[in-house]
């Protein structure tokens, strides 16, 4: 295909996510099911425009005074592609397939007609609406410039895994566009790419099969060092999911002692099986559900880490199309699910362990606010600073995470070029 069909594959495709409410990988896989003659190269490009696009929605409809797909598209390859009104004329004209000519209008916009200095804050930051208040309740003046960091495309972050070598060697195996990642000690980073830039395909490189390195976000790498975990404890990850934190628990314990992962959806914790194997994470026991499965467990345990579901603001640069779908239904649900996990977890905690909570979003309510609440609810646990750990195990001369409240801790692509994530410590001082 060429660029001009590029062009118009993307438009046809947020017509669908706009129109339809599709998610985006859903509506990019059926585009290409529908046109089999689009190749690998073909998708990536399509896919690369359409999830730029949507990272930067409302901010370019506002200056494209429009709502259409067409236009979204138009202005990210200008605002973020570096094109300009004559290169997209000439891949129109070359390409029989490629979008109508631009009209008169679309040249003015295009050329900077509407000043984006102009828009509301919730416009500039690309925040929905009706959650901008929550952005300027938690942020302040920064509010702002975290939107924005959300914007940005995501780097790809690797975790060491110690059980099998060290960074040193990932780096001169992976090559000199890996660099060491800023504030985790076992974290390898690729820089994103702009445009047409891919980011590599790890998951086939021999040091990913092989188990000595995992896909995982610098943030989330943070969040299992902060944990701490030691050789020989018993730990409890009660949100184990597909196990990325787990993994990185079992390295920090050096295989030894008692890991138990467990999730409530048994079909989340398939892969863990494989990968733990791959990594030589021995000392990781998979509980399925139901969570009667645990009960030899209550009271026992020194670490129970809760990776709370929750609404995903933090990592809107990886999924920039579930920002736009996001409601205050989905977020009241996600709230009670959040109280039931924390009700549900804290059970396993013996006296002088520790219960982290642990949530993937940028939201007041969703992290601070349980968390507070939980201790209302149960005054036998007390807020620890994870600050101090913070400063142990990540140092105090890097970047700071955000701190409402000098114990908690918030991570943002503003303040740590990470993912957003959260995360409280809390002890159990008494017996059940």
């Amino acid at each position: 295909m060429k660029f001009g069909g590029r062009i118009q594959a993307s438009i046809e495709v947020l017509e669908d996510i706009l129109g339809q409410h599709t998610p985006a990988a859903y509506a990019l896989r059926d585009w290409g099911k529908a046109h089999r003659f689009a190749g690998s190269k073909d998708r990536a490009a399509i896919g690369a425009i359409v999830f730029d696009a949507l990272r930067r929605k409302t901010s370019t409809l506002w200056r494209m005074d429009s709502e259409t797909a067409r236009a979204l598209v138009l202005g990210t390859l200008v605002w973020q592609w570096g094109e300009n009104a004559d290169s997209l004329t000439r891949a129109f004209s070359e390409d029989t397939h490629a979008p109508a000519p631009l009209s008169a209008r679309e040249r003015q916009l295009l050329a900077g007609a509407i000043d984006p200095a102009g828009a509301p804050d919730w416009i500039r930051a690309d925040v929905p609406e009706w959650l901008w208040p929550a952005f300027e309740n938690n942020f302040g003046e920064q509010a702002l410039a975290e939107g924005e960091a959300l914007c940005a495309r995501p780097p790809l972050d690797l975790r060491v895994n110690t059980l099998k070598t060290d960074r040193s060697r990932i780096l001169k195996g992976l090559g000199p566009k890996a660099k060491a990642c800023d504030l985790s000690p076992v974290g390898v980073r690729f820089a994103a790419g702009q445009k047409l830039e891919r980011l590599p395909n790890i998951q086939s490189d021999p040091l990913y099969l092989t188990g000595q390195i995992e896909i995982q976000d610098e943030g989330s790498q943070i969040v299992s060092l902060l944990v701490d975990a030691k050789p020989g404890e018993r730990v409890l990850d009660y949100c184990a999911g597909g196990g990325g934190k787990t993994l990185a628990l079992a390295a920090d314990m050096k295989g030894e002692g008692a890991l138990y992962a467990f999730d409530i959806d048994k079909r989340r914790l398939a892969p863990l099986y494989a990968r733990a194997a791959r990594a030589g994470a021995e000392n990781i026991e998979v509980v399925q559900p139901p969570a009667r499965n645990l009960k030899t467990r209550v009271g026992s345990m020194d670490r129970v880490l809760v990776d709370a579901p929750c609404t995903g603001t933090g990592t809107w640069r990886r999924k920039p199309d579930v920002k736009w779908r996001l409601s205050l239904q989905t977020l009241e649900t996600r709230l009670k699910e959040q109280r039931a996990v924390l009700r549900q977890a804290h059970v396993y905690v013996k006296p002088g362990g520790l219960l982290f909570y642990v949530t993937c979003s940028m939201l007041a309510e969703e992290n601070e606010g349980q968390v507070y609440a939980f201790l209302d609810e149960h005054p036998d646990f007390v807020l620890l600073s994870a600050g101090e750990v913070w400063e142990e195990r990540i140092g105090v001369d890097k970047p700071r995470p955000w701190s409402e409240d000098g114990c908690t801790v918030l991570l943002s692509p503003a303040s740590t070029n990470t993912d957003g994530l959260f995360l409280a410590v809390m002890r159990r001082e008494t017996a059940l």
